[in-house]
């Protein structure tokens, strides 16, 4: 999962008006017009973003993007594995970093028949932690191959998006994600060795 909107700042009362949907105090209509109204408010390692988040299903192997949702950005990130399992993907087992570790998801894993690979979070005062390291960077080590594809969008135009509403954010996303794959699915035909010269 990425966000997709720069770096802003917030007054704490302003930030919580808009998250929950409420007009902010003495804000006049004008602004109220030019404020994307779907867009949320979030904290990620001590700033704020203000927008969109793209959560995806992406295939290790190929680098492709095989199911994304875009959400705003106060969405949490285990609410959404639901809406990108593909169940006609045939790996069966599903790699997913930390913020999606929980019981319900879990659950949901065992429901579609796949093998749980969400790397766990460490438990408050836990104090032997080598076996669970160990296991989330096994998982990190193939899970940092479908990192590469965030960082193939960034060469698109990066995370900026410029539209309002979550509708039209979701359909500049999903074009950027389908010129990703295409731009992908050229490479892989390219450097595949069976076409190859003799």
């Amino acid at each position: 999962d990425r966000d997709v909107t720069g770096v802003q700042t917030c007054a704490l009362p302003i930030c919580e008006a808009l998250n929950e949907g409420r007009d902010p105090k003495d804000w006049s209509a004008k602004r109220l017009r030019h404020t994307d109204r779907d867009a949320r408010w979030t904290k990620k390692h001590g700033k704020s973003w203000y927008g969109y988040k793209l959560h995806g299903n992406v295939d290790a192997r190929y680098k492709l993007i095989r199911r994304m949702a875009v959400t705003a950005a106060n969405v949490d990130d285990g609410q959404t594995l639901g809406q990108v399992l593909d169940p006609s993907n045939t790996g069966k087992r599903v790699l997913a970093d930390r913020g999606y570790d929980s019981q319900a998801n879990r659950g949901l894993l065992r429901t579609h028949r796949l093998r749980d690979g969400i790397a766990r979070r460490a438990k408050p005062a836990q104090a032997r932690r080598q076996r669970l390291d160990a296991r989330n960077r096994t998982i990190n080590r193939v899970r940092a191959r479908g990192e590469h594809i965030f960082a193939g969008l960034q060469q698109l135009g990066g995370k900026v998006v410029r539209a309002m509403t979550l509708a039209r954010n979701e359909l500049a996303i999903t074009l950027k994600c389908v010129a990703y794959n295409a731009k992908r699915l050229v490479w892989l035909v390219a450097n595949d060795p069976a076409n190859a010269p003799a």
